[in-house]
């Protein structure tokens, strides 16, 4: 006889940056770069585009990336993340939480150059990637324990 299936946990990742936020959506233990949020001038509406995600992908856990310094001590892009994060959770019961997301920009960029992705194909797409490094990294510090 067979175990009974656990549900397979879905998760969002977020790269919250001043004009993109990039998403990458995780399915149990694989991350994947989903889309970009142009940041306007109405949070709120920004942050209800990705409540939409959140309840679309039946999302089980949001994993906000942390941006320390490479002290890791947070500066004001970190404060600014754990306010998106803060606002965010504000707007669903789905548990938020952060994650060190300290150059996973620069490991999307070089993937992306790898790849041979010219300079304005890697603005369009660098912050999704970004996310999904962050999301898998989280991922994988869960599998660890």
């Amino acid at each position: 006889m067979s175990e009974p299936r656990r549900p397979v946990l879905r998760t969002l990742g977020i790269d919250p940056g001043t004009k993109r936020i990039g998403l990458a959506l995780g399915v149990g233990d694989v991350a994947s770069p989903h889309r970009v949020v142009r940041r306007s001038r109405d949070l709120q509406g920004d942050l209800r585009s990705i409540v939409a995600d959140i309840d679309e992908f039946e999302v089980a856990v949001v994993v906000v990336g942390l941006p320390l310094g490479l002290d890791g001590r947070p500066g004001a892009a970190a404060r600014a993340a754990t306010s998106l994060a803060e606002h965010l959770a504000r707007l669903t019961d789905v548990p938020v939480e952060m994650h060190d997301e300290r150059l996973t920009t620069v490991t999307a960029e070089r993937s992306l150059l790898e790849a041979g992705l010219d300079a304005r194909r890697r603005r369009e797409v660098v912050d999704k990637v970004a996310a999904a490094v962050m999301l898998q990294s989280w991922l994988d510090s869960r599998s660890a324990r």
